[in-house]
């Protein structure tokens, strides 16, 4: 096991690394490459280890079991460092969440996958979680541990494919990646979080370990009339906003969430819409995108605030009885490596075969709608935006690319359904379970095409 280690290619690092009962004494183990020394920290001082291996295994025994939970002082030449042992905490992802992402109805997989600041054992730290089946090691890679896929790999959740660790102190904002070794072929890729709630600025990729909401909400009324509407008679008149363009300072700078909710809010009321509709915000690599090639499902785009500020925007808005429309894309995403491409090394938020999983005059991925943790994933999305941010509803773009399968192919380029026909029924499925969850979930609120 300590060979697989060294190697980045231990697949159950929890059976090799932190406290274990052997025989009638304790053990514990430390991976550390850049230590000189490593001192168990107790009540009564420290206990070093020894090293077992040169490449930075070091490993103490006794006959009694450290108080949990303990740390470790690490040495660094004259430099030391005191730590909580990642590899001592227990596993936090139920297995009733592991069954519903596998079965597609992990409606709030935001919650279970992605970073999340967490308390452990009375130990602040970040919890990480990602789905990689087909990965036989995976590492939470940032700035905490110089980007080294040997220092964090994470913990197996078995056939569900979903990887998981917990890392005290982590603070928050801090930059991560996974870097993910493929099973079969050895490729190591490093990837950006899918479910990642914040990411760094453009033209940077990696996510944040972002802190929990902060803001309070004042829209109470609104949300309370909202679910009593009569929408199938009520009257709408919605403006369409652009939220990088609508408006700019003299030098060229986009106006914040707060700063257009200072000048957007009053227009709008002003002009008589009753909503606004904003196209998409989530996280995008592209400003010429306009954001309909996201690679954030799960973050606003750091381009006009924090999320608690676009918090702070729609409050606003409700408070002036405006409603807030999102522009949300879950028909495709874009090739870039660093994020849902390829993701554990093989096709799989999107077709292998290019024919049902490439968009070809966008140059994009077409979501695999009938894999289920595809469907949980973009299900998840629709459900973050409209619980965490309040949104009145999504207007679904490309909806016609979702449900033909020959929708913008030339004959021969195209795969039909089971049936024959041209129509994606894993998308017609899609599209309808969506539905039945935004109006069984958050009363009032409309989906769009």
């Amino acid at each position: 096991m300590i060979r697989s280690l060294l190697q980045a290619r231990l697949h159950d690092p929890f059976g090799l690394l932190g406290l274990h009962r052997e025989g009638t004494g304790w053990v514990v183990r430390v991976h550390e490459p850049y230590a000189t020394d490593v001192d168990l920290l107790d009540n009564t001082g420290g206990a070093a280890f020894k090293r077992i291996h040169p490449a930075g295994v070091f490993e103490w025994r006794g006959s009694s079991e450290p108080a949990l939970p303990y740390r470790l002082r690490m040495h660094y030449g004259s430099v030391t460092h005191d730590i909580f042992d990642p590899y001592q905490f227990p596993p936090q992802i139920s297995p009733q969440d592991l069954y519903l992402l596998s079965e597609g109805k992990l409606q709030q997989g935001y919650r279970m996958l992605g970073s999340h600041a967490v308390e452990i054992n009375g130990v602040q730290g970040a919890r990480f979680a990602v789905w990689a089946p087909n990965a036989e090691r995976v590492s939470v890679v940032g700035e905490f541990n110089n980007w080294d896929g040997r220092v964090h790999p994470m913990r197996s959740h078995g056939s569900s494919g979903v990887w998981e660790l917990f890392i005290p102190e982590i603070r928050q904002h801090a930059l991560y990646r996974y870097e993910i070794r493929n099973r079969d072929t050895g490729q190591i890729l490093t990837k950006t979080d899918p479910y990642a709630q914040g990411y760094e600025h453009r033209p940077g990729t990696a996510a944040l370990a972002a802190p929990p909401c902060q803001h309070h909400w004042q829209d109470g009324e609104w949300m309370a009339q909202r679910a009593q509407w009569d929408w199938l008679h009520g009257a709408i008149n919605i403006y369409e906003v652009h939220a990088g363009s609508w408006k700019r300072h003299p030098d060229g700078r986009f106006y914040t969430w707060r700063e257009l909710a200072v000048d957007l809010v009053p227009y709008v009321k002003g002009m008589g819409y009753t909503h606004i509709e904003l196209l998409p915000i989530s996280e995008h690599p592209l400003d010429e995108s306009w954001g309909y090639q996201a690679t954030g499902y799960f973050a606003p785009t750091s381009r006009f605030g924090s999320p608690d500020e676009l918090r702070h925007f729609v409050d606003c808005c409700h408070q002036a009885g405006i409603g807030v429309i999102l522009d949300w894309v879950p028909a495709h995403f874009p090739k870039d490596d660093w994020s849902l491409s390829r993701f554990d090394g093989t096709a799989l938020y999107e077709h292998e075969d290019p024919r049902l999983g490439f968009h070809q005059e966008w140059g994009t991925h077409v979501f695999n709608y009938g894999r289920n943790e595809v469907k949980s994933f973009l299900m998840s999305s629709a459900h973050f935006w409209l619980s965490e941010f309040h949104f009145d509803g999504l207007r679904v773009d490309a909806v016609a690319s979702m449900l033909y399968l020959d929708y913008s192919r030339k004959a021969g380029e195209w795969l039909p359904n089971k049936y024959g026909g041209r129509e994606n029924l894993e998308a017609v499925d899609f599209l309808r379970e969506m539905n039945i969850m935004v109006h069984e979930e958050f009363p009032g609120a409309l989906t769009f095409a």
